[in-house]
């Protein structure tokens, strides 16, 4: 796999074949997976397992098409692949997408049928959490396979990595903060909060707590409403009104493709560092958009892998202790790859990339 190939700039691919969208993107498998009985839809796509079994969450969306899913699911999991490499843990990238329907009963049959899927992949695959699913959903699916993460601490598993994500997004933004001002203090700093779902609340909180300015919005009124109770002190905004507002840092804690040519028009922020992941429509065309506007983008892929960082340890049996070292090697990535993206004049997404990718071809060459 090259850096080169690794770059994917032609959207349009969408709307081609299956195999038009899969070999640009190196994907080794595509498995799409349907089950009459429960109402079961979905794909897994695993990307890379040259440093070890793919990993990743599953996530449920209404997705407008099957095409909107694949293309999802192929980018999902192609950023985990980037995710594990950068972060130092041995896993590969891997993703699952259920295409939502109202009609279909999430139910226990529904996610046991989910996990005979996972399992038939032999644990080239290992599942855990998403949007849409729960440590309470892993403890369904790990009776039909052993190839989850996630689970709750009930059974026998390391519980909710928001937190853990949370926090290593916090010491990227805190990096991007130091490579603007030369200090990485949060003290009277303006961070907009875009989503404030369970990474996005717990990302208030380090903020909070190191005298930062925070502005949230989302779509979920009940998630306004716990946010807003538990931190007082945060200002609402609407979603719309989040990309034009005068602060330090946006951080996007939704849904991806937040940073795009409309707004990239609008911001007004120094700094872009948060959870979601894939960022950036286009990384080709908007990573050097962000440069030459002088716009700090921390790569999602590297500040949000906290959660990864905390299912490896549930899979590699570390402890508590190993697990925070790794996380708090986020800050001096981050710097590592501000470094290299001044030095070649390139996008800090291209810069990250490259360095994921090394690892692993370093790797193969030893296979």
């Amino acid at each position: 796999m090259s850096a080169e190939t690794s770059v994917i700039s032609n959207v349009e691919k969408r709307e081609a074949n299956v195999f038009a969208m899969v070999e640009p993107m190196e994907h080794e498998q595509v498995m799409y997976f349907n089950d009459k009985e429960t109402g079961l839809k979905g794909i897994i796509g695993i990307h890379n397992t040259v440093l070890g079994p793919s990993l990743g969450g599953c996530r449920i969306w209404n997705y407008e098409n099957e095409s909107d899913a694949l293309w999802d699911v192929l980018r999902l999991s192609r950023g985990m692949t980037f995710k594990s490499s950068i972060s130092g843990i041995n896993l590969g990238g891997g993703k699952a997408v259920i295409i939502g329907n109202p009609k279909v009963k999430r139910d226990e049959a529904f996610w046991r049928r989910f996990g005979k899927f996972v399992d038939s992949l032999n644990g080239n695959y290992i599942t855990a959490e998403d949007v849409g699913t729960s440590t309470d959903v892993m403890s369904i699916v790990m009776q039909e396979t052993k190839h989850v993460t996630g689970k709750p601490i009930s059974a026998g598993g390391t519980g909710d990595p928001s937190p853990f994500t949370a926090y290593g997004v916090f010491l990227g933004v805190k990096a991007s903060v130091k490579q603007l001002t030369g200090s990485d203090s949060m003290e009277g700093k303006k961070v907009a909060v875009q989503g404030v779902g369970h990474v996005g609340f717990y990302l208030i909180g380090h903020l909070i707590k190191a005298g930062a300015i925070v502005y949230v919005c989302d779509i979920n009124q009940a998630n306004l409403d716990k946010a807003t109770k538990e931190y007082p002190s945060i200002t609402v905004v609407a979603p719309e009104e989040i990309y034009g507002l005068d602060v330090d840092v946006y951080a996007p804690c939704a849904l991806g493709a937040t940073v795009n040519g409309s707004t990239i028009n609008q911001l007004k922020c120094s700094i872009i560092a948060g959870a979601a992941n894939n960022q950036l429509a286009d990384e080709n065309v908007h990573g050097h958009a962000l440069l030459d506007k002088g716009i700090i983008y921390a790569p999602d892929f590297l500040i949000n892998a906290g959660g990864v960082i905390n299912c490896y340890r549930e899979i590699h049996n570390l402890s508590k202790q190993q697990t925070m070292d790794l996380i708090e090697n986020i800050y001096s990535r981050t710097l590592q790859i501000f470094e290299k993206s001044a030095k070649e004049n390139i996008p800090t997404q291209e810069a990250a990339i490259r360095i994921a990718v090394e690892r692993i071809e370093n790797e193969k060459k030893k296979q």
